[in-house]
């Protein structure tokens, strides 16, 4: 992925093992940055890859997981 591709939620959500519904609520949140129409940039997806991460071997929670 190139830094100025973008990818949709679904695909992020792939990319990352996580739901669509796990990544959709924390861009709700305002914990993961998303561009117009759901588009997520390679900065994104590696935040969301630590996240998952974070929240997976410390099970922390989101809003400390996105710091």
């Amino acid at each position: 992925m190139s830094d100025e591709e973008l990818l949709t939620l679904e695909e992020v959500a792939v990319v990352c093992a996580v739901t669509p519904e796990w990544l959709r609520d924390r861009v709700e949140e305002g914990l993961v940055p998303a561009a117009p129409e759901w588009r997520f940039s390679a900065v994104a997806v590696r935040r969301v890859r630590r996240m998952v991460a974070l929240e997976r071997d410390f099970d922390a929670a989101p809003e400390l997981a996105a710091l």
